[in-house]
């Protein structure tokens, strides 16, 4: 039976506060919305992925996105019952499959263990969803005092994804349009669709408020294994100044040759970070004998090793380079260097090292040939 995991995105975190919707905030460098597709587009059941987004949001959800497989965002409506149901009617007008997964963005973190459980339960159920017994004392209460106990014995915290047989919740959203409900279950259950429970996973608490995203972004980094690369770049000196090194122009009498704009610094620190990831080297991702990068600006190459990382939920620590050469002086551009290298990055400048030294008149850079960049990145992966 095919299966679509049917996302929705379109909140405007308006609990979180900030400009920024809760869908787009990173977590590891990585935007919640990104982890939500990542985590379902990657169960082996599960045929495509689709995306309920806000009016307004194209353009952060496709920037969240980028290099995933969602086919066209679908505008939601006022409401996430509103936002559902526009979801379900453009898979119905796309070819339904049979079975779908209605699933909340805020809740990144999908065990594939839980999406077997509700693939399972659809085969003698019309619908499915995860649950977690009540754990904590409930009372009753308003302002500060508090009221009676409540008997949480057969009190359960509701997540999702919820699975449901396509055309019976397809139905059941038409036939209470009119009305409102608090998730699909529930209109379901209203419509006369039997819902039965599995077990679900901490792992799928919602994202609602700053405490929440703090709380993810220590559970993904204790999952992380410290890894080191290292890179070493080497450029002659051709033709007429000036240089770029490190993102910054610096004058000079002499230029670099180099198939792209030759700066040494960022290609080291490609290198670096591609080796530390075990991703192999700029030239395997930008081959000098590609016209296209003939004169490419090298922030492009270092851009792609970090979102390679990022993508992997992966996080850049520091990096840290050498520049070898007589001329010309590193030192009154190296804070500016510092400060691209960390723009291109999304780091702190205080995460970026830039140093220089000479050979003492040793070798090719001694002879005034050449410039020389050793880089080293140390960053976090989580180990596959």
């Amino acid at each position: 039976m095919t299966v679509t995991a049917l996302i929705v995105a379109a909140g405007s975190g308006s609990r979180m506060g900030g400009e920024i919707p809760k869908q787009y905030r990173p977590i590891a460098g990585k935007a919640v919305l990104a982890h939500a597709v990542d985590a379902l587009a990657s169960h082996p059941r599960i045929d495509a992925v689709r995306v309920v987004i806000g009016e307004g949001q194209q353009e952060a959800a496709r920037e969240a996105l980028a290099g995933r497989h969602v086919g066209e965002m679908i505008v939601g409506g006022g409401t996430r019952q509103e936002s559902v149901l526009r979801g379900l009617e453009a898979l119905a007008a796309q070819g339904a499959p049979d079975l779908v997964l209605i699933h909340d963005a805020a809740r990144p973190f999908c065990p594939p263990e839980v999406i077997d459980r509700l693939l399972k339960a659809l085969a003698t159920n019309s619908a499915a969803v995860p649950a977690l017994p009540a754990a904590d004392t409930l009372m009753r209460g308003k302002g500060k005092h508090l009221g009676d106990t409540v008997d949480r014995t057969h009190l359960n915290r509701i997540q999702t994804p919820q699975a449901f047989h396509f055309e019976r919740i397809l139905e059941a959203h038409r036939a209470k349009a009119s009305e409102s409900f608090t998730d699909d279950a529930t209109l379901a259950r209203a419509a006369f669709v039997g819902v039965v429970r599995v077990e679900g996973d901490e792992a799928l608490n919602k994202l609602t408020l700053i405490g929440d995203f703090t709380r993810a972004e220590e559970r993904l980094r204790t999952q992380l294994v410290s890894r080191t690369g290292l890179g070493f770049d080497v450029h002659a000196f051709a033709g007429e100044g000036p240089i770029v090194m490190g993102g910054v122009e610096i004058p000079h009498d002499k230029g670099l040759a180099g198939h792209s704009d030759a700066d040494v610094v960022l290609h080291a620190i490609t290198d670096a970070l591609l080796g530390a990831a075990g991703e192999g080297d700029i030239g395997q991702h930008f081959p000098p004998s590609d016209p296209q990068w003939k004169g490419a600006s090298s922030d492009r190459f270092l851009a792609h090793a970090a979102s390679l990382i990022r993508d992997r939920g992966g996080v850049v620590d520091h990096v840290d380079c050498t520049v070898i050469c007589e001329a010309p002086r590193i030192g009154p551009y190296r804070e500016a260097m510092r400060a691209r290298i960390a723009e291109i990055l999304q780091l702190k400048p205080a995460q970026v090292s830039i140093k220089a030294t000479t050979t003492e008149r040793l070798g090719f850079t001694g002879r005034g040939e050449g410039v020389a960049a050793q880089a080293g990145a140390t960053i976090r992966m989580r180990v596959e």
